[in-house]
């Protein structure tokens, strides 16, 4: 399994806006075949950040992700909120519970 952890810069005041885009995004992310999770998250201790943790059945499923014609659609709408480019960690799940 491959997992993703994108830590993204909202920018002052847009929070509400980009929660509102990544949700309109995981309807469609709902529907693709070998994602396995795909959560926004947001912590105190990281104001204006979302972290958005993702997991797939394997890099094929990852690459038709990104892939997509939904998520080529939501990258200029994340760009008008975002304050920075996002960090984004890809790893290979090891074990999981």
């Amino acid at each position: 399994m491959i997992s993703v952890v994108a830590k993204i810069p909202v920018k002052e005041g847009k929070m509400e806006e980009a929660i509102s885009i990544f949700k309109e995004l995981m309807v469609q992310v709902a529907k693709e075949e070998g994602t396995l999770s795909y959560t926004i998250n947001q912590g105190k201790s990281i104001p204006n950040t979302l972290v958005v943790m993702e997991r797939y059945k394997d890099k094929a499923a990852l690459d038709a992700h990104s892939s997509s014609p939904h998520f080529k659609a939501f990258l200029p709408k994340s760009a008008a909120v975002m304050a920075g480019r996002p960090e984004i960690t890809v790893m290979e799940e090891i074990h999981s519970i």
